[in-house]
């Protein structure tokens, strides 16, 4: 039986000569590592979702134009972290950059924590910009799921990681007003309790990333730089250009930008918008729907995928976002819509962002995918980022149901390319045929 690779120890797969068996074990004690990582740091992000926003708004008032600031600025943290931590992925493996992704989160939290507490707004985004290193650990971990997966169970282990942040996102935000209670009981501002917790959920994925995710998956499939080596990586705009060179890697992008951006404009605001109608007591339990479809129906997503097909996720995905808009933008009368507005967005998202992961995934081979990841998750979280940012404008200007509509649009633009690429993709293959 073949030794797994110690620690700084760079082997392939092929060197490792790991048979079936050796590799179906070794993934599955990553995906239980990975999966409880999940679990704890999807707690903390879903809970930041709605006190970012209140926090923002608390300081600049309930109808500032800036209260998407915290949004924004979490997923500007979460694109500049991507990539920084998938060059130290690339370097040194998946666990050490998971590593230093969560533990920054917790300093982020911590930092968040006394911005709120010594209400200064500026100390307050610090704290967020560090604590976007937690979604970006979430959102690699999806790829790290799927570098000792079978080409036909990519999506599916993808979709498993993906799902286990149903649970801490889920109950997240039914902690916000605990954590609130406990905070005020110490003392404390009212926001600033969530923000500890989320620090401490935050240390607990530090400590299962060190100790569990052994041996590590990208440096048994050979992803890894060799020891020692200086290989220069690859600037960002060479990353960009290969995912450009690649029809499919390019529509995988969209997917992945399209999902990301149309569901962070729309979420970003639906805390104030509740809010601003008498209705924020009920602000934490869309919420919690919402990122039930985000998480919940990842096993049926992946599955689906693997079955039907990448593009075909991401035309599903690009429909359901559609509903979602349409839906919302009628939550103006009836606030209650907003439930399955969030919902099917949440599942929307699913299907664009493990459909368009697993496309990109597999359009690359081991030794380039870890900065082309990289570099769409930074484009995508950068894009999400905009999307929080110019929300409050976009609502404060023309409304929410605008803003829903806009949605629709960008969702429109992402269906329609799945279906040129699948149309352009039948040709290609009808044309072979047809010669021979």
């Amino acid at each position: 039986m073949a030794t797994p690779p110690a620690d700084g120890v760079t082997a392939t797969a092929t060197e490792l000569d790991l048979d079936e068996s050796e590799r179906a074990a070794i993934q599955r004690t990553v995906l239980s590592a990975l999966t409880t990582g999940q679990i704890v740091g999807g707690a903390a992000m879903a809970s930041s979702v709605t006190v970012g926003a209140l926090v923002v708004t608390d300081l600049l008032g309930s109808t500032t134009v800036w209260a998407g600031l915290g949004t924004a600025t979490v997923t500007t943290g979460t694109a500049f972290a991507s990539q920084v931590l998938s060059r130290r992925m690339k370097r040194a493996g998946r666990r050490p950059g998971l590593q230093i992704g969560y533990g920054g989160a917790l300093f982020g939290a911590v930092v968040a924590a006394v911005g709120v507490q010594l209400q200064l707004l500026p100390l307050f985004l610090v704290g967020l910009f560090l604590f976007g290193n937690g979604q970006a650990s979430n959102l690699l971990a999806r790829y790290a799921a799927a570098d000792l997966a079978r080409p036909e169970e990519r999506s599916r282990a993808i979709g498993r990681v993906v799902f286990a942040q149903t649970f801490g996102a889920v109950a997240g935000p039914l902690t916000i007003v605990p954590a609130e209670r406990l905070g005020l009981s110490l003392g404390l501002e009212k926001y600033t309790g969530p923000w500890l917790v989320a620090g401490a959920l935050f240390g607990l994925a530090v400590v299962n990333t060190s100790i569990r995710l052994r041996p590590d998956p990208l440096v048994v499939a050979g992803g890894v730089s060799p020891k020692g080596s200086r290989e220069k990586l690859p600037p960002i705009r060479r990353s960009l250009g290969l995912i450009m060179g690649l029809p499919a890697a390019r529509l995988a992008l969209l997917a992945m930008v399209v999902s990301q951006f149309v569901m962070v404009a729309e979420m970003a605001m639906t805390p104030v918008h509740m809010k601003l109608h008498g209705y924020e007591n009920l602000s934490p339990y869309v919420v919690s729907v919402h990122v039930a479809g985000m998480f919940a129906f990842a096993p049926l997503v992946g599955r689906f995928a693997d079955r039907v097909g990448r593009v075909q996720s991401i035309m599903v995905g690009g429909c359901l976002l559609v509903v979602a808009g349409i839906v919302a933008a009628l939550s103006s009368h009836h606030y209650l819509l907003l439930f399955p507005s969030m919902w099917v967005l949440g599942v929307g998202w699913n299907f664009g962002m493990i459909g368009g992961s697993t496309l990109l995934t597999e359009s690359f081979a081991i030794t380039e995918r870890v900065q082309v990841q990289g570099t769409a998750d930074l484009v995508m979280s950068f894009c999400g980022g905009i999307a929080g940012l110019s929300a409050g404008f976009i609502r404060q200007a023309v409304g929410y149901h605008m803003l829903a509509n806009l949605g629709d649009l960008a969702a429109i633009v992402m269906l329609v390319a799945a279906f040129a690429y699948l149309r352009r993709a039948t040709l290609q293959d009808r044309v072979p045929a047809a010669a021979g």
